[in-house]
């Protein structure tokens, strides 16, 4: 079954002095969010930028693809601890995204948690619909 997910947003003025606000996203975990350009290029200032909610997106599926990878070899973790940094260069994009993720995992050993570790990387979603960025790493340990 397909699910389709929604976010709205309101941009006012130019890209350089203007400014958004994601208004909210459909499910109402969250919203509203500022944005500006200058979140996104040079100093958040306790505003968002698309780059970090695509770091928090990429964290999250992975995290949810590695869980699933593991249980479904009989060897469940007890916790994952991700991060993704999103590296944005203006005028490029984005140029990099760097995974990390830290397991606690019984019954495996570092060799087994990073193998499936770079399987869910290749199979998470956003990894996939982040296929065009040039560069996608992945530093995985048990803890």
């Amino acid at each position: 079954m397909a699910t389709e997910r929604t976010a709205n947003v309101t941009w006012r003025g130019t890209l350089l002095e203007g400014e958004g606000t994601i208004e909210s996203v459909g499910s109402g975990a969250f919203g509203p969010l500022d944005v500006t350009w200058s979140s996104r290029a040079e100093d958040p200032a306790g505003r968002t930028s698309p780059e970090e909610l695509i770091a928090a997106a990429h964290a999250a599926c992975f995290s949810m693809a590695l869980s699933h990878g593991l249980a479904q070899a009989d060897t469940p973790a007890d916790s994952l601890e991700t991060s993704a940094t999103v590296t944005f260069v203006p005028g490029t994009g984005i140029t990099s995204v760097a995974l990390r993720v830290r397991g606690n995992v019984p019954g495996i050993d570092d060799a087994t948690f990073v193998d499936r570790a770079e399987a869910a990387k290749a199979g998470c979603p956003v990894s996939t619909a982040l296929a065009g960025v040039p560069e996608i790493t992945l530093d995985a340990a048990l803890a």
